[in-house]
């Protein structure tokens, strides 16, 4: 291996040579990545577009309404950083991550505004924002996301702003590209290896800084990208076999977006993604990201995923790379929400908006999509039902898998519900992790009898599912989806719950079924040799009323009804989610609990079904018919 150097032109030590041998990938892939990188553009930008490329980019985008709107207000946000303080190295926490993102942001939206307008002054706020970084001791590698994002964002200035910036700060930000990312990255280093979000920010950061400094270094260089060729598709195989992402949407738009920088990062400036984009189910996981929202464009937020996002810049890139329009069903509106925002330097708006109208294509009138009902396996496998494509269509679903999965709840069984344009039944989310670290929890512990599941919003206390003698649900469970339907008819899905209740239940099973806008849940359990009491619940943020076996909830001056059909001689009740027990827990303000409760003799079993329709007038409901029979 040739002496490796720094920007600067410093040897490495010794030391540090033996560490990036020691995690040198194969030979093969080293060699691999090498070739490529021989023949490589050697002048900048080479990322994302070339200089030749820039024209046509602007054309596209000024030449759409759609797309117009969305770079106007990127760069009305650029011109609102004008005023900001530069950023400064303060932690919350743990964490360096929020100063991290907003560099991203920041850098991201003044490159894109300097390359669209060549005005200097966005040029010399970046050149400014960059530096300041540069001048920190380290991007926290203690917390390598922080690392990743960081040099993402220093790797996107560089290279857009290349020429125009001075040699000075050309050599200062390069150099710390180089020490305070791609240094750092070598050594033990779990994000390496990792089969979650981690595993693409952490290595795309590192391949964004590689590829825009591979000149200066390019032994260093090539052993980033080879060990990311090696190490990705480790957590890309979580996308096989039909696209679930087991994080969640929120997760999802995360890991996902920062893997579609990867891969069009390396096809821009090496032209090869090593097969990155061909890997099972990558080509699947935009369907579950559109059919994973409600009508009311919430999504099914279930493990610690949001139930809100901004525009995807990744969903534009899949739907320009499979020349399937329909995916941008519900991004269209967001991208049209823009002009009603008001642009903020620092706002909430994607930190990596610019890269939807890098990857966007001219959207037009769009049609709906023609699938109502979807399902997909592997580690969290999850259905969705939804009635049409409509604000006010029905919308159902439900998961299951396994608390052990990364970032996941207690949360098997448990479902979402829509209608009539409010979202019924909810998942109140996860809870800020540095408000549970900062009182000592021990947060990442996924142990049966780990102090995670203490917490409230994490535990199946809080979550539409089943309670089972005041049990937890089992972290070594593995509950799949038994049975799916997507006929227009008889639209349902069933999932076997009965390893989350090993030991409290022999048998649970839980079903959805769609009856034209109504939804039955239907749970058939069996005891063990022993009494058993279960408690089934479902928290919303509507007001409740109820008369035993029939209650009505009313929210934004709609209403719908539930009717218990079984057990019989059972009654709803409300149950606190507002307060939750302990000190550490989120309040949950404006939020409680419906529900019930039923007693089993030893070896007995039991039917539970509740029936959920708009209206306020009581309905019988569909007849009795067993799970097996749907």
């Amino acid at each position: 291996m040739a002496n490796l150097k720094s920007g600067s032109g410093v040897s490495l030590s010794a030391a540090l040579v033996v560490i990036l041998n020691l995690a040198c990938p194969t030979s093969g892939a080293v060699e691999g990545v090498s070739k490529r990188m021989a023949e490589a553009n050697s002048d900048h930008p080479r990322l994302f577009a070339t200089d030749a490329e820039w024209p046509a980019l602007k054309d596209k985008v000024l030449g759409d309404p759609a797309l117009k709107a969305c770079n106007d207000y990127v760069i009305a946000c650029a011109d609102d950083m004008m005023a900001l303080d530069l950023l400064k190295r303060e932690k919350v926490g743990k964490r360096l991550l929020g100063v991290s993102r907003t560099c991203l942001r920041r850098v991201s939206y003044l490159a894109y505004a300097y390359r669209m307008t060549g005005s200097e002054v966005y040029l010399k706020r970046a050149e400014r924002d960059m530096l300041a970084v540069t001048a920190f001791e380290d991007w926290n590698p203690s917390h390598f996301l922080d690392v990743g994002e960081m040099t993402a964002a220093l790797a996107i200035g560089y290279d857009w702003l290349y020429a125009a910036l001075s040699p000075e700060s050309r050599d200062a930000i390069r150099t710390a590209i180089a020490d305070k990312g791609l240094k750092a990255s070598f050594g033990k280093h779990g994000w390496i290896k990792a089969d979650n979000n981690w595993n693409p920010v952490c290595h795309g950061g590192m391949v964004l800084g590689a590829l825009a400094t591979l000149e200066s270094d390019p032994d260093l260089s090539q052993q980033v990208v080879a060990r990311a060729m090696e190490n990705v598709p480790i957590a890309m195989r979580e996308y096989a076999p039909d696209g679930v992402y087991p994080e969640g949407p929120g997760y999802w738009l995360y890991g996902t977006t920062f893997n579609v920088l990867l891969i069009d990062a390396l096809e821009s400036a090496l032209g090869s993604s090593f097969g990155l984009a061909d890997l099972e189910g990558f080509d699947r996981t935009p369907g579950y990201y559109l059919h994973s929202a409600g009508p009311s464009g919430l999504f099914f937020n279930f493990s610690d995923s949001g139930s809100r996002s901004d525009a995807s810049p990744a969903m534009h890139w899949f739907a320009t790379r499979t020349g399937d329009p329909g995916l941008l069903w519900r991004e269209k509106g967001l991208l049209d929400s823009l002009a009603e925002q008001t642009p903020e330097g620092d706002g909430s708006a994607s930190r990596l908006l610019p890269f939807l109208l890098v990857w966007g294509q001219p959207l037009g009138k769009l049609e709906p999509p023609q699938t109502l009902h979807w399902k997909g396996a592997g580690r969290t496998p999850i259905a969705l039902h939804r009635t049409a494509w409509t604000d006010d269509a029905t919308f159902v679903g439900i998961k299951g898998g396994s608390p052990h999965t990364n970032h996941a709840h207690m949360d098997i069984g448990s479902f979402v519900l829509e209608m009539d344009g409010v979202r019924w039944g909810i998942d109140l989310g996860a809870q800020g992790y540095d408000s549970l670290e900062s009182k000592g929890v021990d947060l990442w512990n996924r142990a049966q009898d780990s102090e995670r599941w203490t917490v409230f919003r994490l535990n199946n206390f809080s979550h539409n599912t089943l309670v089972v003698n005041g049990a937890l649900q089992r972290v070594d469970a593995n509950a799949p989806i038994t049975a799916f339907s997507d006929n227009s008819e008889t639209p349902f899905t069933i999932v076997d719950m009965a390893t989350a209740y090993q030991g409290e239940l022999d048998a649970a099973m839980r079903g959805v079924r769609l009856y034209g806008e109504s939804v039955l849940i239907q749970d058939e359990i069996a005891a063990p040799d022993r009494p058993t009491h279960v408690r089934w619940g479902m928290v919303t943020n509507a007001t409740v009323s109820m008369d035993g076996s029939h209650a009505t909830l009313e929210q934004d001056s709609k209403t719908v009804s539930l009717e218990l059909l079984a057990p019989d001689g059972v009654a709803f009740k409300i149950y606190d989610t507002e307060t939750p027990p302990r000190d550490y827990d989120a309040a949950n303000p404006n939020t409680r609990m419906i529900g019930f409760e039923t007693d089993l003799d030893p070896k007995a079993s039991q039917t539970l079904r509740v029936y959920i329709h708009s209206g306020a007038a009581v309905e019988p409901g569909p007849g009795s018919v067993p799970l097996l029979d749907w």
